[in-house]
This record gives C-alpha cells, sequence and structure tokens, in this order.
C-alpha cells in the first residue's frame, strides 16, 4: 500500500526527517510512536504532499507520489486526518461530509446519499447531527466528523494524526474502536498517537521514531513488551530482572 525509502523533509533547512524507510502493506493498521518533536506529523504531512520532500521515494500502491500535489494524492487514494480535527465549524454537520467527497464529485462518481450512508452507518451520531453546525459539536463528535469527512474521499490509506488529543478516556476507547471498523471495512490506517499503549493495543506493527529517525520496528505486540518502549512510552519503568512497575 505505502513504501517509503531514505525520506528526507523539514522545514527550510532544518532537517526534521533523515532517511526514514517503512512500509504499510493492505489491510493493516501501523503506528508510529515518539515523543513530541520526533518527526511524527511531519511524516505523515510529506507523505500527504503538504511538506516538500528533500530526499527520498514514496510510493502509493505502487506508484510513485514524491513532490506530487496534495489533492492529487488523495484522488491516488490517501487522506490525511490532521491533529486538532480542523473541521468547517460554520458548516453543518453535512456540508463538512459533503466538501469530504470533492475529488469524487469531480469523477463524476459522487453518489452523496449512498456515501453518507456509509459515514452514518460507522458514525451514528453524525446522522443525528446532520444539520447541526459544525462548531457547536463536543470534540469526539468533531473527531469522527474529520474522520467522516476523510473517507468520503474513497481512500484507499487514511493517516490518522493525534485522534484521542484532547478527549476524554471513554470517547478515546471509541474511537480507537471505530479505527479498527475502519479496518474491517477495507481501509488502511496509518496511525500516530502519543497513547501508545492504545494505539499498539490495536495496530499489527508499529515503528518508534526519534528525532527524525526509526530506532525500533516490528509487530505491536513485541513493541508492548519491550523495555525499552515500555520506559519511554507506556510509563513504565523495567526492575527487579524483568518485572514491571509502574511510574509514579
Amino acid at each position: 500500500m505505502l513504501r517509503i525509502k531514505n525520506l528526507e523533509a523539514g522545514y527550510g533547512k532544518l532537517r526534521v526527517l533523515k532517511r526514514i524507510s517503512m512500509h504499510v502493506d493492505s489491510g493493516e493498521i501501523v503506528t508510529i510512536i515518539g515523543a513530541n518533536g520526533a518527526g511524527k506529523t511531519t511524516l505523515l504531512y510529506t507523505i500527504a504532499g503538504i511538506i516538500k520532500a528533500g530526499a527520498g521515494e514514496i510510493q502509493l500502491l505502487g506508484a510513485p507520489i514524491i513532490r506530487t500535489k496534495p489533492e492529487k494524492i488523495v484522488a491516488a487514494g490517501c487522506s490525511l486526518v490532521p491533529e486538532g480535527r480542523q473541521v468547517f465549524a460554520t458548516l453543518s454537520v453535512r456540508e463538512n461530509l459533503i466538501l469530504g467527497g470533492y475529488v469524487q464529485y469531480k469523477r463524476k462518481k459522487f453518489q452523496p446519499d449512498q456515501e453518507l450512508r456509509f459515514i452514518y452507518d460507522i458514525f451514528p451520531v453524525l446522522q443525528d447531527r446532520e444539520s447541526q453546525l459544525a462548531g457547536t459539536l463536543s470534540g469526539g463528535e468533531q473527531q469522527m466528523l474529520a474522520m467522516g469527512r476523510a473517507l468520503m474521499a474513497k481512500p484507499q490509506l487514511i493517516m490518522l494524526d493525534e485522534p484521542s488529543t484532547g478527549l476524554a478516556p471513554l470517547i478515546v476507547k471509541n474511537i480507537f474502536q471505530i479505527i479498527l471498523k475502519l479496518r474491517a471495512a477495507g481501509n488502511t490506517v496509518l496511525l500516530i498517537e502519543q497513547n501508545a499503549k492504545a494505539a499498539l493495543g490495536i495496530a499489527d506493527r508499529g515503528y518508534v521514531l526519534e528525532t527524525g529517525k526509526i530506532i525500533l520496528q516490528g509487530p505491536a505486540e513485541d513493541l508492548l513488551v519491550n523495555k525499552d518502549v515500555q520506559r519511554a512510552y507506556l510509563g513504565r519503568e523495567v526492575c527487579n530482572e524483568g518485572a514491571r512497575c509502574d511510574l509514579d
């Protein structure tokens, strides 16, 4: 689905990503974890074409997309749900969703009622709020709307940037269950998440990003029990010859 080789990117002369190589297979949930400032969001924005890559390769479904315009990357099958949701606050829920289908509309393949039914099956609360202004929704509802808007483009790969940010624990649990539903519906998911335990709990594989470099990778269950990952990202210390002890 997605293959990246020796990718470098940044802001002006500041190089943030340093020869990143990774892949995401069709049907997987892959998570990238790391501290703030590690380059996680920069990576997603570079894949999405929002940040220009300095070097390297990005392939989506076998076709190169590096230095491709963002709208063409969406049309090729990759949608990004940005951190902070960024819904159109003065438009209704329905209008936000319809805008998400613009790529399909340009292809003359857009069937709004059919597409909306699919979104409302996944996010029933959005149907209940269909006429409500997006800016008046709760944080969790806005996150669902942002995800639904991205799905209206009918992506094969959906990238989620910190979907749990600012949400109550019960809502976070619901969001992660929805991510599993997305995979069950045929989507491939690339997830960036500060809640490393929750992300690794639903992912097939994971990468650990540190100062712009991938320092660890492997099956999610292996990363969950890795002592370095536990110490740095799961709030646990490893002591007494491998026994876990929670940090205060």
